[in-house]
């Protein structure tokens, strides 16, 4: 007999309460993410329909008939295309139906409508199911340290084995970091990863090209791994050969601001507290105006997901929310530094699951 996990009941009790308050009969869920968060079915089709009485269907097509009986063992079934206008079709109404309203194109919404017997009604949702995302159960905490752990001894492998240095390109190191991420256990990367070097180092987003690494180079490297349905998320700065006054004046800048906003991040600081706590030190160095980014953002299934601390972050942090402190300065045409953790929100001092070492290095 197949073992359900109890796990995936608890957040469906959630997410039932929530529609009950707002008078909502069933809610459909067709985001990927959030029917594996409610269900634990990992195919990369299928729709979930949830009762606020804790009633529920799962659909998908035939590719996964074997797949979704192992991995959702405690919900009935449904083996059809599309999902979701197989889900909608068999609920009788009256009902009021919710819908994920943020990830549903218009084009969908109207093939959805038509499926609908004549007195269900659908109802856009938004907000809700990322709410109940934020804060992790004890499983989510251990797969998100466990993958954190993984590209942390990625990266100390990278910089042991010599495999950044001068000469190189840009993508000859991203691939070597990627390819000791997968030899760890990474099944893929949480997003492209960001070798930025020299000026290229001044674009936050820069990702990794066939410029050539050279001496006095700042080099910031952005990666994350995925694994078993959880990412990661870090960034450390280096510098080649030789630092310059600048690049440890801008590193040790960003440094200081990275750590106040790691010290800011406790249960019941609001979120733009934290980002003020980063910027502040910036700003009073006389960089705030190269500090173009927000602070952080939550990771879990998806490497960007709430909450966000940020200039105009909304709530207040929550024992175990992840939050990531990524505060950076990027100077046109010069450079730029970023540092960043994930961190696990505790009752104490958050729990750094990104713990390699922030000191400057030259490498």
């Amino acid at each position: 007999m197949a073992y359900a996990d109890t796990r995936f009941a608890t957040r469906r009790r959630a997410l039932s309460a929530k529609l009950a308050g707002m008078r909502i009969d069933e809610m459909l869920i067709t985001n990927p993410i959030h029917v594996r968060f409610f269900s634990g079915f990992t195919g990369s089709s299928g729709a979930l329909v949830l009762a606020k009485d804790l009633t529920a269907e799962i659909a998908t097509d035939g590719r996964y008939t074997t797949q979704i009986a192992e991995e959702v063992p405690d919900i009935s079934s449904v083996i059809d295309r599309p999902s979701d206008e197989a889900l909608l079709g068999r609920i009788e109404g009256p009902r009021r139906v919710g819908f994920e309203a943020d990830y549903l194109p218009v084009s969908q919404l109207e093939r959805l409508q038509q499926a609908c017997q004549d007195d269900v009604t659908l109802v856009p949702v938004t907000g809700i199911i990322e709410e109940i995302r934020e804060v992790k159960d004890n499983t989510e905490r251990i797969r998100l340290a466990e993958v954190a752990d993984l590209a942390c001894r990625a990266f100390e492998g990278l910089l042991a084995a010599g495999e950044l240095a001068i000469g190189r390109t840009e993508r000859d190191v991203a691939a070597d970091l990627e390819h000791r991420m997968r030899r760890f256990g990474a099944e893929r990367t949480s997003f492209d990863t960001i070798v930025a070097s020299g000026p290229n180092s001044a674009k936050p987003h820069h990702l990794a090209g066939d410029r050539i690494i050279r001496r006095g180079d700042l080099v910031v490297i952005d990666f994350g791994a995925h694994a078993r349905g959880f990412n990661s998320d870090m960034t450390r700065t280096v510098i080649m050969g030789e630092a310059d006054e600048f690049s440890r004046e801008i590193y040790d800048i960003v440094l200081r601001s990275q750590l106040a906003g790691v010290e800011a991040a406790t249960p019941g600081t609001k979120l733009v507290d934290v980002d003020a706590a980063c910027r502040s030190v910036i700003e009073e160095a006389g960089y705030g105006e190269f500090f173009v980014h927000s602070t952080g953002h939550g990771v879990g299934l998806e490497v960007h997901e709430m909450p966000a601390a940020s200039q105009t972050g909304k709530g207040t942090l929550r024992e175990n929310m992840t939050l990531t402190i990524e505060p950076g300065i990027y100077v046109p045409g010069r450079g730029g530094v970023r540092i960043e953790d994930t961190l696990l929100i505790t009752q104490g001092p958050a729990r750094i699951i990104t713990p390699t070492s922030k000191e400057l290095r030259v490498v």
